[in-house]
């Protein structure tokens, strides 16, 4: 895990990302996937979207820091099939372009509003039919009641809640 004092994120833990991409990999091929990755943090789950050969790869992140580090991370692994956006993750929502197969949020647990991020997406119709949207938040949220929630998976204090396009 990465230092506090160097980023401004919570990465997700290694066990959590193991489980998830576990999940990911028994419903999708890769290598066909537009995926976006809101609230970037270090850029591991998005990185891990192309280490899994996802070609097609847009990360939000508005801290500078951050933004820095998976910038300088793209450059040193010579990526240059990611989109690196610095925008608030919540505004970008509001006039990207949808098209995608799976959006991962993953933003501060302690963020007020967070509860509206799912409506936000499914609202917007940011999903092709049958995309996911995957959303890690702590314990203290349950989407169960939600209209397109399909399960959520927990590891540790890490929660994914899996809502799908139908």
């Amino acid at each position: 895990m990465y230092p506090h004092k160097v980023f401004n994120a919570r990465p997700t833990t290694d066990f959590a990302k193991a489980g998830l991409f576990n999940i990911l990999n028994n419903y999708f091929y890769f290598e066909n996937l537009k995926v976006l990755d809101l609230f970037s943090g270090t850029g591991g789950i998005g990185l891990e979207f192309v280490s899994c050969g996802s070609s097609n790869v847009e990360m939000v992140e508005m801290d500078q820091k951050n933004f820095k580090f998976i910038a300088g991370a793209l450059k040193t692994l010579e990526i240059n099939n990611v989109k690196l956006i610095r925008n608030d993750a919540l505004k970008y929502l509001s006039f990207c372009k949808p098209g995608y197969d799976i959006i991962f949020a993953d933003p501060p647990y302690e963020m007020d509003g967070i509860v509206v991020i799912p409506d936000l997406i499914f609202e917007r119709k940011l999903l092709n039919d049958e995309g996911w949207f995957i959303f890690e938040h702590s314990g203290n949220y349950n989407f169960s009641d939600h209209r397109f929630f399909k399960e959520v998976r927990v590891y540790g204090n890490v929660h994914f809640s899996i809502f799908i396009n139908r």
